[in-house]
């Protein structure tokens, strides 16, 4: 650790150094006039861009509807090999007419809004009520299947295991394409899933209850420590402007997908690389060209400062990496119950605001494994790194001179959330920024917001693995 480390590994500001002044650049100049236009051209357009985002969002699919499907179907597996104390708390007291519910709602959801049901969703219902006996229910939505329902889905049961089951329980004529009828096995494998998704999930909770309690504690009698003087680059709020509305939105979000997006599909398709490996690989170039713009824009600006200091002018400060993980790993479990609570309560008041990240989906359906690792190579590694470079490493130190920490750490927050360009997922994401924002304020290390982003994404993706079967 170099010199003006503060206790548990926290840079405080230097002695005798003098902090960047407010609101720009040393020697406080005017910016250049086409500079000032070009910030305001770029911030009505990205304002504009941001807005239609966002009501576009209301009309694309919610991931949350799928996911109550493949966890209800988990319990309906795993019920006949529970422990009967624990059936009615890990699977609920009658899993199959919950999932029969629930099958039938978002198959009204799908034909209200004029897209018609999967062909899976209603054979699962129709099979479902067969076990249920309800043999009456089970005719009125055959009768809306194509003839050759049974086959065209075979391919699904070995993503939606309960199909699989469902298919060999009716003696139907895809049982042989869904594989053999081992209802015991596959019900064993969905209660280690269903332990997953549920137990070790509370228990996570519980223990960051247990963490922000104790930070709660510590704030009202006084013991934490003072957090050090928030650092970063010395850019001013226009540069800021520039960075994000015409590095992000304009030249990342508008123009690249433009200029990129005709070149990788005509190269894709001259290898002849299919889905889901395709989409794959669309992620991964499409987020790595996004990142290129406001990265190159960036390092301009960085430059434009003279010589960095010893520990660079974005303090990522990764070593050891044991003093940034404690924190992230500490952050986000107190952060965790939060957001939580934040989407219980948005869920009560709106219960389907749609506009789900399609990353999410095309996780939960994909069952590649090349697609899934760039998957995962986008949201665990590149998005947290440009992100937390953008919103924590310029953003929130250039906002906190300028306004205060505290209203440093908010507006990166809200800006944070709003760039995800989702209504139903903005209040979680603002409540996820703030935390990634106190983590940067109070420790000082922008590695740590990258790491704790990284778990957090981390998470997200397990648990659609684990859902996806």
């Amino acid at each position: 650790m170099t010199a003006g480390n503060g206790p548990d590994g926290l840079t405080a500001e230097r002695p005798g150094s003098t902090p960047p002044p407010i609101g720009g650049r040393p020697g406080g100049s005017q910016p250049p006039g086409w500079k000032l236009g070009l910030a305001l051209v770029s911030l009505a357009l990205s304002l504009l861009l941001w807005l239609n985002g966002l009501v576009d969002s209301l009309s694309r699919p919610s991931v949350g509807g799928d996911l109550n499907l493949r966890q209800l179907e988990l319990a309906v597996l795993a019920e006949p090999q529970l422990p009967a104390s624990l059936r009615p708390l890990l699977a609920g007291r009658d899993p199959g007419q919950a999932l029969e519910k629930a099958l039938a709602e978002q198959i009204q959801t799908s034909e209200e809004a004029g897209t018609p049901a999967p062909v899976e969703l209603r054979l699962e219902r129709a099979l479902l009520l067969e076990r249920l006996e309800r043999d009456q229910d089970a005719a009125v939505v055959r009768r809306e299947l194509p003839p050759d329902a049974e086959e065209t889905v075979a391919t699904a049961a070995s993503q939606r295991p309960l199909m699989g089951v469902l298919l060999c329980e009716q003696g139907s004529a895809s049982r042989r394409a869904s594989g053999p009828c081992d209802a015991a096995a596959a019900g064993r494998r969905a209660s280690a899933q269903l332990v997953a998704v549920t137990v070790v999930p509370a228990v996570i909770l519980l223990l960051g209850v247990a963490l922000l309690l104790r930070e709660l504690w510590l704030l009202w009698r006084r013991r934490l420590p003072p957090p050090p003087v928030v650092q970063g680059p010395p850019l001013s709020g226009l540069d800021a402007v520039l960075l994000i509305a015409g590095g992000f939105v304009v030249v990342g979000e508008l123009l690249t997908p433009l200029l990129v997006t005709p070149a990788l599909q005509a190269l894709l398709e001259g290898l002849a690389i299919i889905s889901p490996l395709r989409e794959g690989i669309s992620v991964v170039v499409l987020y790595a060209a996004l990142m290129a713009g406001p990265l190159l824009i960036l390092s301009l600006m960085l430059a434009g400062l003279g010589p960095a200091p010893e520990e660079g002018w974005l303090l990522f400060r990764w070593r050891p990496l044991t003093t940034a993980l404690r924190p992230a790993v500490r952050v986000l479990l107190m952060v965790l119950p939060l957001v939580s609570l934040v989407g219980w309560l948005q869920g009560q008041l709106w219960s389907d605001p749609g506009g789900s990240n399609p990353l999410l989906d095309l996780v939960l359906r994909s069952q590649d494994p090349a697609a899934l690792a760039c998957f995962a190579l986008t949201a665990v590694v590149l998005a947290p790194l440009f992100e937390e470079t953008i919103f924590r490493g310029v953003l929130l130190p250039v906002a906190s001179r300028e306004l205060g920490a505290g209203w440093g750490v908010v507006v990166s927050a809200a800006v944070f959330a709003v760039a995800h360009l989702s209504l139903g997922e903005l209040p979680p994401l603002f409540m996820l920024g703030l935390g990634l924002g106190w983590l940067r304020w109070s420790g000082g290390r922008l590695g740590s917001c990258v790491l704790m982003h990284a778990l957090w994404n981390g998470l997200t993706f397990s648990n659609l693995l684990l859902l996806g079967g």
